[in-house]
């Protein structure tokens, strides 16, 4: 009966699918960016896309899964938006302290849970808003926030010790000032009906202009040829994966969008059963971004004798077990229980602190992504 609950959960017809999928491929995404050697001459020719643009998808998927809990096309009101937007606050807070805790595994990364904890209180008064106020937000942000990024970003403050401290605690490789554009865009995609085909194929059409434009204008400017500390500008007028720049802001952001209707489009099809390991894993996002650091960390212990080697561990070839591994056990977990450990853990954590009982639109949870920045790794 468990088992049978937890399969209807899963696929019932009401949960958007293709919004899974998307996680489940930002997923893999990331441990390609995280464990793929790019250098090397086996490495997949596809990997090349992962970098940075499966963070900036997942930071979009994060936007559309908080818009969803605070009620899909009609925005909660009264008690019941108050209610999810304190449940908002309890896993902002329970992600920070999981951060916290995956940083000290001293795993190469920039872990990511920290600024996903700071993007969420930032986008708890945006709630309200419907999608045209939330993409016109959006489209302010990502066109203001890389001068100011770039402006703060060049502080000596960064170069200290202190100032290294400050970058993991707020995850700072994905600065908040940008990477709430992409937030806010997601949130204002869940403000449409994501059911509709229409919708569905606006959002591809629509991404892909974007992702054409930001992609196209860095080309014919020869934007990614100048060094980005040279000057304020071409800090800003850049496609550079990781460089929070208007271009990559635009290019990626448009791209994440491109995918997420693509995904939505493609579930409404039987391939919507092939990729069902990928909607597991897109199903459990958290766990399976804690799952591969842990691993990482006591593979690399238990074979190097230490967490820290990257081009080490990536000798061991490392992408193919772990990605296998969450997929798999992505899939078992998700047909025998439905939803995944620690996103059932959160969930019971924030109802328990916020009681109440709002409509969540049949959202999964605000989705963890992997981090990025220089001498780490990122997705």
């Amino acid at each position: 009966m468990a088992a049978a609950a937890a399969v209807g959960g899963f696929t019932a017809p009401g949960r958007l699918a293709g919004i899974d999928l998307a996680r489940g491929l930002a997923i893999v995404g990331m441990l390609a960016a995280h464990l793929l050697d790019p250098g090397a001459p086996d490495t997949p020719a596809w990997a090349w896309v992962a970098d940075g643009r499966s963070s900036i998808l997942f930071a979009t998927l994060a936007g559309v899964s908080i818009g969803l809990v605070t009620g899909g096309v009609r925005p909660l009101a009264g008690a019941a938006m108050r209610t999810a937007r304190g449940r908002l606050a309890v896993r902002a807070a329970a992600l920070y302290a999981i951060g916290i805790l995956l940083i000290a595994t001293g795993v190469p990364v920039y872990v990511i849970l920290p600024a996903y904890a700071l993007l969420f209180v930032l986008a708890i008064p945006f709630t309200g808003l419907g999608a045209r106020a939330l993409l016109a937000a959006a489209a302010v942000s990502a066109l203001v926030m890389p001068f100011v990024h770039a402006w703060v970003d060049r502080a000596p403050f960064w170069q200290t010790g202190a100032g290294q401290q400050v970058v993991l605690l707020v995850g700072w490789h994905y600065p908040f000032p940008v990477w709430i554009a992409f937030v806010l865009a997601g949130m204002g995609l869940a403000r449409w009906d994501l059911r509709d085909t229409a919708t569905q194929l606006r959002l591809l059409f629509a991404g892909g202009l974007l992702a054409g434009v930001g992609y196209g204008l860095a080309l014919v400017t020869g934007a990614d040829g100048q060094v980005a500390s040279s000057s304020l500008w071409g800090a800003v007028w850049t496609a550079r994966p990781h460089s929070s720049g208007i271009l990559e802001v635009v290019g990626s952001g448009g791209f994440a969008i491109a995918v997420i209707g693509a995904c939505l489009l493609l579930c409404r099809t039987p391939l919507t059963w092939v990729v069902l390991p990928l909607r597991a894993a897109g199903a459990m996002p958290l766990t399976a971004y804690v799952a591969q650091l842990l691993v990482w960390a006591v593979w690399a212990w238990l074979a190097l004798g230490s967490t820290q080697p990257l081009t080490a561990f990536r000798a061991l070839h490392p992408f193919w077990p772990i990605t296998l591994g969450i997929l798999v056990g992505c899939t078992v977990w998700a047909l025998l229980w439905g939803r995944g450990p620690l996103e059932r853990l959160l969930s019971l954590l924030a109802r328990r602190a916020v009681p109440g009982r709002p409509s969540t639109a049949g959202a999964a949870e605000p989705s963890p992504e992997s981090p990025t920045g220089p001498g780490r790794l990122g997705g």
